[in-house]
């Protein structure tokens, strides 16, 4: 058997359609808006996508493989619960989250005020310092699904390392 591999990179990507009556929440951090995002679970796009890139890192799966829409045990949960799990498997398969990338797009509301609230929330969650986990903030420029308001998507990127 060949022997573990030093660093292992994984890439997540989200997507959730915008719907009134629900409140807009990235990285648990639920933001001022009069919309929110659609979906099972509470929807929080972010956190989706930085699970599924740390899942995908250890090659074991998807977020719909562990947490299946289907699954009512999951309606309406908090999505930094997933973040955890994920988070778990990277341990459990022998390492630790170096650093996290992530992108939110989305044309409004503005987010650059909670930029620190949301990095808060999610090195905690993960286990990892704030200066380990980056998040910017971007609009489709008025193009597309996403820049005419009727989505928002994240994309994240993360390295892992083999742990000592």
């Amino acid at each position: 058997m060949a022997a573990p591999f030093a660093f292992r990179v994984g890439q997540g990507w989200d997507v959730h359609r915008t719907v009134v009556g629900r409140p807009l929440i990235l990285g648990g951090i639920t933001i001022a808006s009069d919309f929110g995002l659609e979906g099972h679970s509470d929807a929080d796009v972010l956190s989706h996508a930085i699970t599924d890139a740390l899942i995908g890192a250890i090659a074991a799966g998807d977020i719909g493989m562990h947490f299946p829409d289907t699954d009512p045990r999951w309606k309406g949960a908090g999505s930094l619960r997933f973040l955890k799990h994920a988070c778990d498997l990277v341990a459990a398969a022998g390492y630790s989250v170096a650093n996290v990338d992530s992108t939110v797009i989305l044309e409004r509301p503005k987010l650059k005020d909670f930029r620190l609230p949301i990095r808060e929330s999610l090195a905690a969650t993960m286990g990892l310092t704030v200066d380990q986990v980056s998040v910017k903030f971007k609009t489709a420029e008025r193009v597309g699904p996403v820049g005419e308001g009727r989505s928002a998507e994240s994309q994240a990127v993360v390295c892992l390392v083999r742990s000592s």
